[in-house]
């Protein structure tokens, strides 16, 4: 393992983004105005990006090569433990996807359901491992 404190800032910064979403998630979604809403899911598609790109960058500095990209990344996170529950995290990853490329209400009524009970709670684990991690180095 080379000294790389690249993954250390961008968890950092994954943490500020992460305690933002929460303190919507807090909230009861339906007294949400539209507006609110979308900052809501906006919040989530931050926090999600920089959960992968952190979870990217703390498995090279753990020494694995020749992976880039979410997918990659998630898998070889499932597959050594440093993150659970695949289908949550697939469903998250395809929320993250379709909120790109969709305008329907009902679908990010439901997206932003699954963000307040399911994402956050994923999220928040990978933060309190990543936070164990770089305390114990």
């Amino acid at each position: 393992m080379t000294e790389d404190v690249r993954w250390k800032q961008r968890l950092a910064n994954y943490q500020k983004a992460l305690a933002r979403l929460q303190m919507v998630q807090a909230t009861d979604l339906t007294s949400l105005s539209d507006l609110e809403k979308e900052g809501f899911t906006q919040r989530f598609k931050y926090t999600y990006e920089l959960a992968w790109k952190t979870l990217q960058d703390f498995l090279h500095y753990k020494g694995y090569i020749d992976f880039a990209g979410p997918n990659a990344t998630l898998s070889l996170a499932l597959q050594d433990g440093y993150i659970t529950d695949a289908d949550g995290w697939r469903k998250m990853k395809k929320s993250r996807e379709l909120m790109s490329h969709t305008y329907d209400e009902g679908q990010i009524n439901q997206i932003a359901s699954d963000i307040a009970n399911i994402f956050v709670h994923l999220l928040k684990e990978l933060n309190i491992r990543l936070a164990n991690e770089s305390s114990s180095l």
